[in-house]
Protein backbone atom coordinates (compact mmCIF):
# COMPACT_ATOMS: atom_id res chain seq x y z
CA UNK A 1 0.00 0.00 0.00
CA UNK A 2 2.99 2.16 0.85
CA UNK A 3 4.38 2.10 -2.53
CA UNK A 4 1.14 2.83 -4.32
CA UNK A 5 0.58 5.74 -2.21
CA UNK A 6 3.75 6.94 -3.03
CA UNK A 7 2.84 6.59 -6.48
CA UNK A 8 0.15 8.83 -6.16
CA UNK A 9 1.47 11.34 -4.56
CA UNK A 10 3.91 11.65 -6.97
CA UNK A 11 1.62 11.87 -10.19
CA UNK A 12 -0.31 14.92 -8.07
CA UNK A 13 1.35 17.86 -7.83
CA UNK A 14 -0.61 19.69 -5.19
CA UNK A 15 1.29 17.52 -2.36
CA UNK A 16 -0.61 18.89 1.05
CA UNK A 17 1.91 20.04 3.33
CA UNK A 18 1.75 23.10 4.63
CA UNK A 19 -2.57 23.47 5.18
CA UNK A 20 -4.70 25.71 6.23
CA UNK A 21 -6.62 24.82 9.09
CA UNK A 22 -9.91 26.52 10.55
CA UNK A 23 -10.28 25.34 13.61
CA UNK A 24 -14.13 26.29 14.91
CA UNK A 25 -14.44 28.53 12.16
CA UNK A 26 -16.11 31.60 12.05
CA UNK A 27 -18.74 31.62 9.90
CA UNK A 28 -18.41 35.31 9.04
CA UNK A 29 -14.42 34.71 7.74
CA UNK A 30 -15.10 31.54 6.09
CA UNK A 31 -18.48 31.97 4.49
CA UNK A 32 -21.02 33.54 2.58
CA UNK A 33 -24.68 34.00 2.22
CA UNK A 34 -25.81 33.08 -0.93
CA UNK A 35 -29.69 33.08 -1.53
CA UNK A 36 -32.96 33.12 0.36
CA UNK A 37 -33.63 37.38 1.03
CA UNK A 38 -32.70 37.10 4.95
CA UNK A 39 -33.81 33.83 5.61
CA UNK A 40 -30.25 32.71 6.58
CA UNK A 41 -28.50 34.16 9.13
CA UNK A 42 -24.98 34.25 11.13
CA UNK A 43 -25.15 34.70 14.79
CA UNK A 44 -23.30 34.70 18.19
CA UNK A 45 -20.28 36.41 16.55
CA UNK A 46 -20.12 33.70 13.85
CA UNK A 47 -20.28 30.72 15.85
CA UNK A 48 -23.64 29.64 14.64
CA UNK A 49 -25.20 29.73 10.92
CA UNK A 50 -29.34 29.07 10.41
CA UNK A 51 -31.26 28.51 7.15
CA UNK A 52 -34.67 28.51 7.10
CA UNK A 53 -37.04 27.63 4.88
CA UNK A 54 -41.12 28.63 4.02
CA UNK A 55 -43.57 28.74 1.40
CA UNK A 56 -41.89 31.71 -0.61
CA UNK A 57 -38.26 30.25 -0.03
CA UNK A 58 -34.98 28.23 0.76
CA UNK A 59 -31.88 29.38 1.90
CA UNK A 60 -28.35 28.34 1.26
CA UNK A 61 -24.59 29.70 1.98
CA UNK A 62 -20.98 28.87 -0.05
CA UNK A 63 -17.70 29.21 1.64
CA UNK A 64 -15.38 31.88 0.18
CA UNK A 65 -12.34 29.52 -0.51
CA UNK A 66 -12.38 27.03 -2.78
CA UNK A 67 -10.93 23.47 -1.42
CA UNK A 68 -8.68 21.23 -3.53
CA UNK A 69 -8.01 17.90 -1.12
CA UNK A 70 -8.95 18.23 2.30
CA UNK A 71 -10.32 17.19 5.76
CA UNK A 72 -14.21 19.12 6.40
CA UNK A 73 -16.40 18.81 9.43
CA UNK A 74 -19.48 20.56 10.21
CA UNK A 75 -21.94 19.95 12.84
CA UNK A 76 -25.46 20.28 12.02
CA UNK A 77 -28.74 19.97 13.48
CA UNK A 78 -31.55 19.27 11.15
CA UNK A 79 -35.29 20.42 11.22
CA UNK A 80 -37.02 18.88 13.72
CA UNK A 81 -40.93 17.51 13.94
CA UNK A 82 -42.24 17.14 10.49
CA UNK A 83 -40.22 17.94 8.27
CA UNK A 84 -41.32 15.83 5.42
CA UNK A 85 -40.94 17.42 1.83
CA UNK A 86 -37.65 19.49 3.12
CA UNK A 87 -34.11 18.53 2.26
CA UNK A 88 -31.56 19.80 3.65
CA UNK A 89 -27.97 19.65 1.25
CA UNK A 90 -24.44 19.99 2.57
CA UNK A 91 -21.63 19.35 0.00
CA UNK A 92 -18.83 20.09 -1.43
CA UNK A 93 -18.91 21.13 -5.59
CA UNK A 94 -16.60 22.60 -8.29
CA UNK A 95 -17.81 24.57 -11.11
CA UNK A 96 -18.95 23.78 -15.32
CA UNK A 97 -20.97 21.45 -16.80
CA UNK A 98 -18.30 18.70 -15.96
CA UNK A 99 -18.35 18.97 -12.70
CA UNK A 100 -16.86 16.90 -9.45
CA UNK A 101 -19.37 17.25 -6.01
CA UNK A 102 -19.56 15.05 -2.99
CA UNK A 103 -22.68 15.29 -1.29
CA UNK A 104 -24.72 14.80 2.18
CA UNK A 105 -28.29 15.25 1.60
CA UNK A 106 -30.67 15.40 4.67
CA UNK A 107 -33.81 14.26 3.55
CA UNK A 108 -37.12 14.94 5.68
CA UNK A 109 -39.83 12.53 7.11
CA UNK A 110 -42.82 12.37 9.08
CA UNK A 111 -42.86 13.13 12.31
CA UNK A 112 -41.23 10.33 14.44
CA UNK A 113 -40.26 8.64 11.09
CA UNK A 114 -36.51 8.54 10.42
CA UNK A 115 -34.56 11.27 7.97
CA UNK A 116 -32.27 9.57 5.40
CA UNK A 117 -29.45 10.52 4.97
CA UNK A 118 -28.11 10.43 1.07
CA UNK A 119 -25.11 10.57 -0.51
CA UNK A 120 -23.39 10.71 -4.09
CA UNK A 121 -20.54 11.50 -5.49
CA UNK A 122 -20.04 12.98 -9.18
CA UNK A 123 -16.77 12.89 -11.11
CA UNK A 124 -16.92 15.17 -14.58
CA UNK A 125 -20.53 15.62 -14.07
CA UNK A 126 -21.46 12.13 -13.44
CA UNK A 127 -23.56 10.62 -10.55
CA UNK A 128 -25.35 7.80 -9.96
CA UNK A 129 -23.50 6.69 -6.71
CA UNK A 130 -25.67 6.75 -4.26
CA UNK A 131 -26.18 5.59 -1.01
CA UNK A 132 -28.49 5.64 1.37
CA UNK A 133 -28.72 5.25 5.63
CA UNK A 134 -30.61 5.55 8.03
CA UNK A 135 -29.17 7.49 11.60
CA UNK A 136 -28.79 5.32 14.44
CA UNK A 137 -29.88 8.72 16.51
CA UNK A 138 -32.13 11.50 16.31
CA UNK A 139 -30.41 14.16 13.98
CA UNK A 140 -32.92 17.08 15.29
CA UNK A 141 -31.95 16.51 18.92
CA UNK A 142 -28.45 17.79 18.93
CA UNK A 143 -25.81 18.68 17.04
CA UNK A 144 -23.64 15.63 15.32
CA UNK A 145 -20.67 15.86 13.27
CA UNK A 146 -20.58 15.49 9.47
CA UNK A 147 -17.36 14.56 7.95
CA UNK A 148 -15.79 14.56 4.33
CA UNK A 149 -11.98 13.33 3.74
CA UNK A 150 -11.05 13.56 0.12
CA UNK A 151 -8.01 13.32 -0.19
CA UNK A 152 -5.82 11.88 -3.56
CA UNK A 153 -6.82 8.07 -2.62
CA UNK A 154 -9.77 8.28 -1.10
CA UNK A 155 -12.97 10.09 -0.22
CA UNK A 156 -14.59 9.20 3.11
CA UNK A 157 -17.98 9.95 4.32
CA UNK A 158 -18.68 10.12 8.13
CA UNK A 159 -20.71 10.55 11.12
CA UNK A 160 -19.78 11.54 14.48
CA UNK A 161 -16.31 10.21 13.66
CA UNK A 162 -17.62 6.71 12.00
CA UNK A 163 -17.11 6.31 8.52
CA UNK A 164 -19.96 5.30 6.72
CA UNK A 165 -18.80 5.04 2.63
CA UNK A 166 -15.63 4.98 1.31
CA UNK A 167 -14.98 5.74 -2.35
CA UNK A 168 -11.47 4.73 -3.49
CA UNK A 169 -9.66 5.92 -6.19
CA UNK A 170 -9.87 3.41 -9.01
CA UNK A 171 -8.56 5.54 -11.77
CA UNK A 172 -6.37 2.53 -12.48
CA UNK A 173 -9.88 0.88 -14.26
CA UNK A 174 -10.91 3.57 -16.00
CA UNK A 175 -13.36 5.40 -12.92
CA UNK A 176 -13.04 9.22 -13.18
CA UNK A 177 -11.47 10.28 -9.81
CA UNK A 178 -12.20 13.83 -8.76
CA UNK A 179 -8.57 15.12 -8.15
CA UNK A 180 -7.89 18.32 -10.16
CA UNK A 181 -11.27 20.48 -9.79
CA UNK A 182 -11.12 22.98 -6.42
CA UNK A 183 -14.75 22.80 -4.69
CA UNK A 184 -16.26 24.87 -2.56
CA UNK A 185 -18.61 23.68 0.44
CA UNK A 186 -22.14 25.01 -0.27
CA UNK A 187 -25.26 24.28 1.97
CA UNK A 188 -28.92 24.78 1.53
CA UNK A 189 -32.79 24.29 2.96
CA UNK A 190 -34.70 23.71 0.71
CA UNK A 191 -38.68 22.06 -0.63
CA UNK A 192 -38.33 19.23 -2.82
CA UNK A 193 -42.06 17.45 -1.88
CA UNK A 194 -41.99 16.42 -5.70
CA UNK A 195 -39.66 13.71 -4.68
CA UNK A 196 -38.10 13.84 -1.09
CA UNK A 197 -40.21 12.03 1.32
CA UNK A 198 -41.22 8.03 -0.16
CA UNK A 199 -41.24 9.59 -3.78
CA UNK A 200 -43.18 12.45 -3.80
CA UNK A 201 -46.14 11.16 -2.09
CA UNK A 202 -46.32 13.01 1.19
CA UNK A 203 -45.88 16.70 0.74
CA UNK A 204 -44.63 19.61 2.93
CA UNK A 205 -46.56 20.54 5.75
CA UNK A 206 -46.83 24.55 4.96
CA UNK A 207 -48.35 24.86 8.27
CA UNK A 208 -45.07 24.01 10.23
CA UNK A 209 -42.90 26.30 8.52
CA UNK A 210 -40.65 28.05 8.71
CA UNK A 211 -38.28 25.02 9.16
CA UNK A 212 -34.60 25.49 9.96
CA UNK A 213 -31.34 24.33 10.35
CA UNK A 214 -28.62 25.07 12.29
CA UNK A 215 -24.89 24.90 11.63
CA UNK A 216 -21.75 25.77 13.72
CA UNK A 217 -18.03 24.58 14.68
CA UNK A 218 -16.84 24.34 10.87
CA UNK A 219 -13.53 22.85 10.61
CA UNK A 220 -11.42 22.46 7.91
CA UNK A 221 -7.56 20.80 7.36
CA UNK A 222 -7.55 21.51 3.65
CA UNK A 223 -5.63 23.08 0.73
CA UNK A 224 -7.11 26.51 -0.21
CA UNK A 225 -7.13 27.03 -3.77
CA UNK A 226 -6.81 30.38 -5.43
CA UNK A 227 -5.94 31.95 -8.62
CA UNK A 228 -4.42 28.78 -9.92
CA UNK A 229 -1.99 27.76 -7.35
CA UNK A 230 -2.73 25.66 -3.83
CA UNK A 231 -2.00 26.94 -0.37
CA UNK A 232 -0.38 23.85 0.14
CA UNK A 233 3.46 23.52 -0.62
CA UNK A 234 5.39 20.31 -1.81
CA UNK A 235 8.47 21.01 -0.44
CA UNK A 236 7.58 21.38 3.58
CA UNK A 237 8.47 18.02 5.24
CA UNK A 238 5.41 18.03 7.60
CA UNK A 239 2.44 16.63 5.63
CA UNK A 240 -1.28 16.89 6.82
CA UNK A 241 -2.01 13.29 8.21
CA UNK A 242 -5.27 13.67 6.33
CA UNK A 243 -3.69 13.10 3.17
CA UNK A 244 -2.66 10.01 3.35
CA UNK A 245 -5.36 8.71 5.83
CA UNK A 246 -6.82 5.53 5.17
CA UNK A 247 -9.28 3.45 6.82
CA UNK A 248 -8.09 0.90 9.40
CA UNK A 249 -9.26 -1.90 10.76
CA UNK A 250 -11.47 -0.66 13.58
CA UNK A 251 -12.66 2.02 10.90
CA UNK A 252 -13.46 -0.58 8.40
CA UNK A 253 -15.07 -2.37 10.68
CA UNK A 254 -17.32 0.47 12.31
CA UNK A 255 -18.10 1.34 8.52
CA UNK A 256 -19.21 -2.39 7.88
CA UNK A 257 -21.38 -2.13 11.12
CA UNK A 258 -23.37 0.79 9.53
CA UNK A 259 -23.89 -0.40 6.51
CA UNK A 260 -24.98 -3.65 7.21
CA UNK A 261 -27.51 -2.24 10.09
CA UNK A 262 -28.66 1.38 8.26
CA UNK A 263 -27.88 1.19 4.46
CA UNK A 264 -31.11 1.49 3.34
CA UNK A 265 -29.82 1.42 -0.69
CA UNK A 266 -26.53 1.11 -2.57
CA UNK A 267 -26.52 1.53 -6.33
CA UNK A 268 -24.06 -1.06 -6.25
CA UNK A 269 -26.49 -4.04 -5.16
CA UNK A 270 -29.28 -2.59 -7.62
CA UNK A 271 -28.88 -4.72 -10.37
CA UNK A 272 -32.08 -3.76 -12.22
CA UNK A 273 -30.80 -0.19 -12.51
CA UNK A 274 -28.11 -1.46 -14.32
CA UNK A 275 -29.16 -4.38 -16.61
CA UNK A 276 -25.75 -3.81 -18.46
CA UNK A 277 -23.40 -4.50 -15.16
CA UNK A 278 -23.21 -2.66 -12.19
CA UNK A 279 -20.37 0.19 -12.60
CA UNK A 280 -16.88 -0.87 -13.03
CA UNK A 281 -16.09 0.57 -9.02
CA UNK A 282 -18.30 -1.68 -7.24
CA UNK A 283 -16.82 -4.80 -8.51
CA UNK A 284 -13.94 -4.07 -5.89
CA UNK A 285 -14.21 -3.30 -2.17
Amino acid sequence: MASSTSVVLMIIPLLVSSFMVASAGNFNQDFKITWGDGRAKILNDGQLLTLSLDRASGSGFESKNEYLFGKIDMQLKLVAGNSAGTVTAYYLKSEGSTWDEIDFEFLGNLSGDPYILHTNIFSQGKGNREQQFHLWFDPTADFHTYSILWNPQRIVFSVDGTPIREFKNQESKGVPFLKSQAMRIHSSLWNADDWATRGGLVKTDWSAAPFTASYRNFNAEACIWSSGASSCSSTSTQNGDWLSQELDSTSQERMKWVQNNYMIYNYCADVKRFPQGLPVECSTS
